[in-house]
């Protein structure tokens, strides 16, 4: 039981990425899609929580696929894709 614990925790350090995609709903907030880990779909009312709930949110599907004995997707770390996302910015009137 401990050595699995600890088999857990080791596998938790690993660092990986995936690429998100963050729609903007029209109410507000956002839906986050991972396109390497179909079942993920999340929400945050900012861009912060939604970055966070969608991080938790592939933690947990990734720990599913290992606990179902699923291959784990390779990682998004490829430093030449781009991440697309909406910058607001104000424009001060003259």
């Amino acid at each position: 039981m401990i050595e699995d614990m600890k088999r857990k925790e080791a596998i938790g350090t690993v660092g990986t990425a995936y690429i998100c995609h963050f729609e903007p709903e029209p109410e507000g907030g956002y839906t986050v899609t991972c396109p390497a880990l179909a079942p993920v779909v999340s929400y945050g009312e900012t861009l912060t929580e939604a970055r966070e709930n969608a991080r938790e949110a592939i933690e947990l599907c990734l720990q599913v696929y290992r606990d179902e004995g699923k291959p784990i997707p390779p990682s998004d770390n490829d430093p030449r894709r781009a991440v697309d996302e909406l910058v607001p910015v104000l424009i001060f009137r003259s």
